[in-house]
């Protein structure tokens, strides 16, 4: 770990944890809606924590519509019906259009993200990559697609950020937002699935190698390019659809 790295990592993923368990009791009932939330000095008291890290917390639930804020009185925990999470609807990713601008958005967040999690990241976030990388390559030795292998990797990239919102916001993507989840089954290069997924698990090591090197630049570059290809391969495909229908309405 840097110097420059070490005194943000440790604070920054303590907050991402402790925004998971305070979610935890909220998801269980513990803090019901319109429950207000432990004052800062207990959870600091409860967890052992710092107030900077109860904070990063709070705000971590904040962006996920967890909870609200009222400066002065407290944190109050939201109905499902108040809280407006960032979401991504199924309807919302039916066609290849769709799926290229999620795509967009992606690159402009997950680069950053791989950016900062090579700064910040932890020995368990290179443990976590790790073993997201060895569950892609025994899904592609096995014959699977390895879907939650390849999300698994990303979020744990998200993760390593020690930015809850990066998470948080890959969570409401989920799997729907990988492009072969979508439109795999009926993906006219089909016969070329494993050689796409091989270089799909050298991109993720691209991508690993820099995050455990500690080099951002490195980092945010490998992830531009993964995701980068990934678009570039839709938009190609949506060419060919185009193409296809012109053709089919030349012959009728």
């Amino acid at each position: 770990m840097t110097a420059a790295s070490a005194p943000d990592s440790k604070p920054r993923t303590m907050a991402f944890e402790l925004a998971q368990r305070l979610n935890t009791r909220i998801l269980e009932g513990q803090y019901p809606p319109g429950a207000k939330l432990p004052r800062e000095a207990d959870l600091m008291r409860e967890f052992g924590v710092s107030r900077t890290v109860v904070r990063e917390a709070i705000s971590g639930l904040q962006a996920g519509g967890k909870v609200e804020t009222r400066h002065g009185v407290g944190t109050f925990v939201l109905s499902p019906e108040d809280a407006l999470p960032f979401r991504i609807e199924s309807e919302q990713l039916g066609v290849l259009t769709d799926v290229i601008s999620l795509l967009e958005v992606r690159i402009g967040l997950e680069t950053e993200g791989a950016a900062l999690a090579a700064q910040r990241r932890t020995n368990n976030d290179i443990d976590r990559l790790r073993n997201a990388l060895s569950a892609f390559h025994l899904a592609l030795q096995e014959g699977r697609d390895a879907v939650e292998a390849d999300l698994a990797f990303h979020r744990c990239v998200a993760q390593a950020s020690g930015n809850a919102h990066f998470a948080q916001l890959l969570v409401a993507i989920g799997a729907r937002g990988l492009p072969r989840h979508r439109l795999g089954k009926d993906d006219p290069l089909k016969s070329n699935r494993i050689h796409y997924l091989q270089r799909v698990q050298q991109e993720h090591e691209a991508i690993y190698n820099a995050i455990e090197a500690q080099d951002p630049e490195a980092a945010r570059a490998a992830m531009r390019t993964h995701l980068s290809n990934s678009r570039d391969r839709l938009r190609k495909r949506q060419s060919q659809v185009s193409r296809l229908r012109k053709v089919s309405l030349l012959v009728r």
